[in-house]
């Protein structure tokens, strides 16, 4: 079992039970999704048409097993849990599929459950051929998940008050931050990637939010409201609301379908900018991070990581049952008004 965690904060993350995917032709006729040394490449899956996904609360950190956390919805709080590799299914039309095959261990080291991450839409009745299957890219892979994430084109307010699109930074470039005023981007990432499931953004049209023109980010991209009167009963005027959770249908939407450019930058410190002229964090380098970062980072990392720990906004973060509601943009943006 993993050690105390204090007050670090918990991620979430929806998975399906790894029995509910099973093979219906191939060399495992009849078994469920299992790990890397069982599964076999060609093998059909279909996802069951009573699967449902389930909230996975835990405890990431750059190096394995991670820990389950106290308000997870699937496997047991305080158990182990290991990632065992990353998989890659391509169905009848020639689309690709991503996911992550996790672990659940009992106190023993053995099996307790099988989970998986599916990092794009599955169908049920649908088939997947399984056409790769890699441990090396797990780690990474879950990383980027959680990376903070503009989109080409978004408009980043500079030291200067001038509006730059996020794509045309570079190192160096001073942008104006909510605590610190200016200050200089130290690394800039970039990479392209399907736009369904866990990488599908979402795009907030101009105003809902007081933004001056849409905006459109990765799904745990976390926005800074202040709050002039608590409508949300969160007890704080300052919050931090992951973009997923505002999704409305209507005027936050998640947008898939096609690929998508992600963008990330690092400040010496994590960091509250101006995108698109409302407040939204910086990427946070922390033990889940760190897995998506190049290794030409090297020693930077070890400096950032202690840096972006006492930084950290994570106690703006409003619980999520407090955000189960539909008119929450409406909300968050007649409470910054007043």
């Amino acid at each position: 079992m993993s050690q105390s965690h204090g007050a670090r904060a918990a991620h979430s993350v929806r998975v399906y039970r790894a029995e509910q995917i099973r093979v219906v032709n191939g060399a495992n006729l009849g078994d469920g999704l299992s790990f890397a040394d069982d599964l076999v490449l060609d093998d059909i899956y279909r996802l069951s048409p009573v699967a449902g996904l389930h909230r996975l609360s835990l405890y990431p950190s750059s190096e394995q097993p991670f820990a389950i956390a106290p308000d997870t919805e699937i496997a047991a709080p305080g158990a182990d849990l290991h990632l065992d590799c990353a998989v890659t299914f391509m169905s009848g039309d020639g689309q690709t599929t991503e996911g992550l095959v996790l672990v659940e261990t009992d106190e023993d080291g053995g099996v307790a459950g099988v989970l998986f991450l599916a990092l794009g839409a599955m169908t049920p009745r649908q088939d997947y051929a399984l056409v790769g299957i890699s441990r090396e890219a797990a780690l990474q892979t879950f990383a980027q998940v959680a990376c903070v994430s503009f989109t080409r084109g978004t408009l980043i307010t500079m030291a200067s008050g001038a509006q730059k699109p996020v794509e045309e930074l570079a190192v160096g470039d001073r942008v104006l931050t909510r605590d610190d005023g200016p200050q200089p981007v130290r690394w800039l990432g970039h990479h392209t990637t399907r736009a369904a499931g866990a990488f599908a953004p979402i795009l907030i049209k101009a105003g809902v939010l007081n933004n001056s023109g849409d905006l459109l980010v990765g799904p745990d991209h976390r926005l800074f409201i202040y709050q002039r009167q608590d409508r949300l009963g969160a007890g704080r005027a300052e919050l931090l609301v992951k973009a997923r959770h505002l999704v409305n249908g209507d005027t936050i939407t998640r947008v898939e379908g096609g690929f998508i450019d992600f963008y990330q930058m690092i400040f010496d410190h994590h960091q509250i900018i101006y995108a698109e002229g409302i407040a939204a964090e910086s990427m946070l380098v922390d033990t889940r991070t760190r897995a998506a970062l190049p290794e030409e980072l090297g020693d930077r990392i070890g400096q950032l990581l202690p840096s972006h720990r006492k930084s950290d906004h994570g106690d703006l973060e409003v619980h999520e049952a407090l955000l189960d509601r539909p008119d929450l943009a409406e909300l968050l943006r007649k409470s910054s008004r007043g």
